[in-house]
């Protein structure tokens, strides 16, 4: 078995490596060669079933020769977010649109098509969003990331239809809780946040306190990406596209997990200077309903207190069963 991920250093990236690497397997069949693709690899463990290959995912030459062996799965995590996308669209359009559509037709094989994982974003569907939402809302990206991610999906549900590549596309919410750095993202303030107060560090957070937001553990979203790989390509038919289950939580909720857990003084840390147009985009998210990805096995990290305890103890192993209480991933 020969596996792919693209963005392989990246936050959610590294956790998906570990866990790989720990299962040791993947549909079925041990794990051969896990090959990563980023600018930078010096973060990742030393482990001979690594294949490391530096260099950008829209160096056309270069995906050749990582793929020129064949490959069996591919993780396709690479991307400029949102913000940094927005203010550099040029990088944002070769990375985020351009590198993907190559990557999808350097993958082509109608007789051996590989399984493809794509992260996509709750991007796609903008910020004006209805009261109440679910699987089939509609597409109004309001950033070019969303556009992009937007246009990508449709791609993968093509060559899936025509049999080409075995896509499965994923819809990420808000992923923490990210390091303290920067890193283009606008919701970065949802793992800001829960960092600061689990350090016990002052932070101004720029949205209200009633601001909800849709939240989801690194671990939980690598959890489901495997989930999304393992999946059967024979009974998915037309279905390649699922919005993730979250958990739709406001700041305030947020806060008293993290109290619970680090202590009621720590409140005193955190102040508020809400930004309207940021809380418009990300924190006035509506409850969604995801019934198709609950039914396929997907799922989020159950309630507030073990949303804070998967985001900021990733070294600890935590299996969370995807469908009943058979699958699980360890990780170191």
């Amino acid at each position: 078995m020969r596996v792919l991920i693209t963005g392989a250093n990246g936050f959610v990236g590294r956790e998906l490596v570990r866990c790989l690497l720990a299962a040791g397997s993947l549909r079925g069949r041990a794990i051969g060669s896990l090959l990563v693709l980023d600018k930078d690899l010096q973060d990742l463990p030393e482990d001979p079933r690594l294949r490391r290959h530096f260099g950008s995912v829209t160096d056309q030459a270069l995906m050749r020769r990582v793929l020129a062996d064949g490959i069996d799965v591919v993780f396709h995590l690479v991307s400029v977010p949102g913000g940094a996308a927005e203010e550099q669209y040029e990088l944002g359009y070769q990375v985020n649109l351009l590198a993907s559509l190559e990557l999808l037709n350097q993958l082509r094989n109608n007789t051996r098509p590989p399984v493809l994982v794509y992260a996509s974003s709750v991007a796609v569907y903008g910020g004006d969003l209805p009261p109440r939402m679910n699987e089939t809302a509609e597409l109004r990206p309001e950033l070019s990331y969303g556009t992009h991610k937007a246009m990508v999906e449709s791609a993968i549900s093509d060559l899936a239809r025509r049999g080409d590549v075995d896509g499965r596309v994923l819809r990420l919410p808000g992923i923490v809780a990210r390091p303290r750095e920067p890193n283009g993202l606008r919701s970065a303030f949802m793992s800001d946040l829960m960092r600061a107060f689990a350090e016990g560090e002052p932070y101004q957070c720029p949205v209200s306190p009633e601001a909800t937001a849709w939240w989801m553990s690194a671990r939980c979203c690598v959890n489901n990406l495997i989930h999304a790989a393992e999946l059967d390509g024979d009974v998915l038919g037309a279905q390649r596209v699922w919005q993730l289950p979250v958990l739709h939580l406001s700041i305030a909720q947020v806060i008293d997990a993290l109290a619970e857990r680090y202590g009621s003084q720590r409140r005193a840390l955190i102040s508020y200077a809400p930004d309207a147009r940021l809380e418009a985009l990300f924190g006035r998210l509506p409850p969604l309903k995801t019934p198709q990805a609950r039914a396929a096995g997907f799922h989020h990290d159950r309630n507030a207190a073990t949303l804070v305890r998967n985001a900021l103890n990733p070294s600890n192993p935590r299996h969370f069963p995807l469908t009943g209480d058979t699958f699980h991933v360890a990780a170191n």
